[in-house]
């Protein structure tokens, strides 16, 4: 029995309508004409808070009792689940608290503490900001909201596999950038359920590749070290809901190198003029590794 189910990932999408961007789907005919596969960019780089963390984060924040609500939110993010949840809890009137590696890149730093919350520095990693993050929310009562391992995260997330196929009614192929599980779990549930022929592979940065192992051993595993540019998709253990519905409805999970990642941003940006930062593009470099291997039309997410 699935944590998540369509129904979840339909009340998620009438929630967010009105919050979130329907993002568009733009062609990337230059990798068509190169590689000769028909690729699509799904574009949630231009999503409020400049990522899809806006959808699970006011899926789950939106559905907290005011008794809740009133000791205020808590997570832990190197940046695009903390802006996510910073600007959802200002959208709902709740005080947010942000714990954040130190060496949080600057800029998303700046854009959480714009969105009105609270910031504080803690560890080196996220998995030590989330401890830091969590203790928090057992002393003063605060809702931790995990990044990628709740039901209502996971089903917010998934609204974005109800845009993809309502933009691209024939899509064959989905590739979506993957993390602690989130997006792949919500994006791959949604899709299989409507579309089971589609085929949804989520990918990796090879240096904090956590799923391969994990599906291995039939349980989430922890990495014992991480050390990628793709800072937005480090995380060291899958979390148990994504972990669930990546086994049953994920096709297959890819790995990417620095190089390869490095080499899809330039391109993306110099032919498609996107800008995204590397965790946003390794499903792009998947396609670009090895275009053979995804049967078009495909949409790669941004």
């Amino acid at each position: 029995m699935n944590p998540v189910n369509l129904d979840d990932i339909r009340d998620a999408a009438s929630l967010l309508d009105g919050v979130i961007r329907h993002t568009p789907s733009l062609s990337a005919g230059w990798i068509e004409k190169k590689y000769g596969v028909n690729v699509s960019f799904k574009c949630e780089n231009l999503q409020r808070a400049g990522s899809f963390k806006i959808r699970g984060a006011y899926n789950r924040i939106a559905r907290l009792t005011q008794a809740q609500r009133s000791n205020g939110v808590v997570a832990a993010s190197a940046g695009n689940h903390a802006q996510g949840v910073a600007l959802a809890a200002q959208i709902l009137g709740i005080k947010a608290t942000i714990f954040m590696p130190v060496g949080a890149p600057l800029p998303k730093y700046q854009a959480t503490l714009g969105y009105g919350a609270t910031v504080i520095f803690h560890g080196k990693t996220i998995d030590e900001a989330l401890i830091a993050a969590s203790d928090f929310s057992n002393e003063t009562g605060a809702v931790f909201i995990h990044p990628f391992d709740h039901e209502h995260i996971v089903a917010g997330q998934g609204t974005m596999g109800l845009e993809i196929l309502a933009q691209n009614p024939d899509v064959k192929t989905v590739v979506v950038c993957t993390g602690g599980g989130g997006l792949l779990a919500g994006t791959a549930l949604a899709i299989k359920s409507l579309r089971p022929d589609v085929k949804v592979i989520g990918v990796q940065a090879e240096m904090a590749a956590a799923y391969p192992p994990s599906l291995a051993a039939g349980s989430p595993q922890m990495l014992p070290k991480m050390a990628t540019m793709a800072d937005g998709i480090a995380v060291g253990k899958p979390g148990d809901v994504p972990f669930q519905i990546i086994q049953q409805h994920v096709d297959e999970i890819r790995t990417v190198s620095e190089a390869s990642l490095a080499r899809a941003l330039l391109l993306t940006l110099e032919r498609s003029k996107l800008q995204v930062e590397a965790a946003g593009i390794a499903a792009t470099a998947a396609i670009l590794d090895d275009p053979d291997a995804f049967e078009g039309p495909v949409v790669a997410t941004l």
